[in-house]
């Protein structure tokens, strides 16, 4: 979030969980991207801010909500309020359950998987309509596509990035196999180790697809642990995502910070691998 705007969501994030009694004389920031997240005190709310024109917080709560309510493990939102969206000043507000973490740094690949699977295997029975995983590839080759929205971005890494985009969303989908809802960025930002085991949270990002997808956003060694899990295909959506997030570090209003550093580097990884899988990294 643009940090002039962030007074402002604060402000309103406040202001809503006070008029519903909850007493917020506080607001600890916890992470800011394009979404902020607070913790209200005393109350101990978690507050998620985002700009009304750009969010979908509507479908999240009902996707967590239902989710909750199956017992997959998602974080829920604040029992004490009326779980909807909130809108304040030009934000969106939802409120949450404010977990406390424990040993952030001990999470397990085998218990990281066994909660992906659990979240999938609840996920299998959703009928929501949800983007597929190559609307989201579509929008990353979109944008490297758009020199005025990277204009930094050199000539041969824009070829190679929207080669790669484009090839392997292809190659994934002519694999086949089973699709499903899928949480769309599980990686361990998006995952929180509490007194109740891992709990997935930000699930705006739903699409479908195959599992793997989902997979290549966790750390390599939870999909060793992952049932059924088809390498060939994993070995694809890894570079397929990490072609993905390259190409948001290279967008001009990117606010990720050391983002640019990372998008250099990111590239080099995906040539490596490319290479490392005896493809060509010239030609699509």
């Amino acid at each position: 979030m643009q940090a002039s705007e962030i007074p402002r969501a604060v402000a309103a994030a406040v202001s809503i969980a006070s008029s519903l009694g909850l007493t917020a004389d506080d607001a600890i920031v916890l992470h800011d991207s394009n979404k902020l997240t607070l913790r209200l005190l005393p109350c101990d709310v978690l507050a998620r801010v985002a700009p009304a024109a750009q969010q979908v917080a509507q479908f999240e709560v009902e996707l967590a909500q239902r989710l909750a309510a199956s017992g997959c493990p998602v974080a829920a939102l604040d029992p004490r309020v009326e779980p909807r969206v909130h809108e304040r000043d030009g934000f969106v507000v939802t409120l949450w359950t404010y977990y406390e973490p424990v040993s952030p740094g001990d999470v397990s690949p085998a218990d990281y998987a066994g909660a992906l699977a659990r979240l999938h295997a609840g996920m299998r029975g959703l009928d929501v309509p949800t983007p597929h995983f190559t609307d989201r590839v579509g929008q990353a080759r979109r944008l490297v596509a758009d020199r005025d929205r990277t204009p930094a971005l050199a000539g041969t890494d824009r070829e190679l990035l929207g080669d790669t985009l484009g090839r392997l969303s292809r190659v994934i989908v002519e694999r086949g196999g089973a699709e499903q809802v899928l949480h769309g960025e599980p990686h361990p930002g998006n995952v929180l180790s509490t007194e109740n085991g891992l709990l997935f949270i930000d699930l705006e990002t739903c699409c479908r697809g195959p599992v793997e997808f989902d997979l290549a956003h966790a750390p390599e060694e939870v999909g060793e642990h992952y049932p059924g899990v088809r390498q060939d295909v994993l070995r694809d959506c890894r570079i397929l995502v990490l072609a993905m997030i390259t190409a948001w570090r290279w967008d001009r209003d990117d606010q990720l910070p050391d983002g640019r550093r990372l998008g250099t580097e990111w590239l080099g990884r995906i040539r490596a691998a490319l290479d490392r899988d005896g493809r060509d990294t010239h030609h699509g």
